[in-house]
């Protein structure tokens, strides 16, 4: 049997980690089982162990990744100061992003079972949503984010139940209006004046 290097092994458990992060999103924690994870990512059930010694780890893991890649692809394009906060909000708040859960927030997607996980992946999710947030309050406060921290963390939690709630809605009308007050609310709470 062949011997595969460490960057044939690393970008394997990239992989499982990226395809479990889409499908968490999907299906929620708790209904992702290892054998769907594993066939998410090309593999046996075998292979799991070689990359992560639990479920937990892998969720902990995954949680990382996708804010990591929440930071990268939304915070970090968008504009310095106040127009980059607009686009940040408007962004989050888009019918894209509500009927995109597989690629969106994992805060809007797993939020409650996160609650319920163990304290590897709180932490985890922690330390990444803390990274988002302190982007966004960079451009809120840039002399003093520190300052804005908590203030931020809540206006992400409204927009996190608002996404949330947008989602659950059967009727198409009212969660786009629904969307649209989630803008003009946040963008208040953080004192931004809307461009449109």
């Amino acid at each position: 049997m062949p011997r595969y290097g460490k960057e044939h092994k690393q970008a394997t458990r990239q992989r499982i980690v990226e395809t479990a992060g889409r499908r968490f999103k999907r299906d929620g924690i708790d209904g992702s089982g290892i054998a769907t994870l594993m066939a998410d990512a090309g593999l046996t059930n075998g292979a799991f162990y070689a990359h992560f010694a639990s479920k937990d780890d892998l969720v902990a893991t995954a949680v990382t990744d996708q804010l990591r890649a929440q930071y990268a692809n939304v915070i970090e394009q968008a504009a310095p100061g106040i127009a980059g906060l607009e686009q940040i909000v408007r962004w989050y708040l888009s019918p894209k992003h509500r009927d995109s859960p597989d690629d969106g927030c994992p805060s809007a997607a797993l939020l409650d079972e996160i609650g319920r996980c163990p304290d590897e992946t709180k932490q985890a999710y922690t330390d990444g949503v803390l990274a988002v947030i302190d982007g966004i309050a960079a451009r809120l406060a840039p002399a003093d984010p520190p300052s804005v921290r908590t203030k931020t963390l809540s206006v992400y939690a409204m927009m996190v139940g608002t996404l949330q709630l947008s989602r659950a809605l059967a009727d198409q009308r009212l969660s786009d209006e629904l969307l649209n007050e989630g803008i003009r609310n946040a963008l208040t709470l953080l004192g931004v004046q809307a461009s449109r």
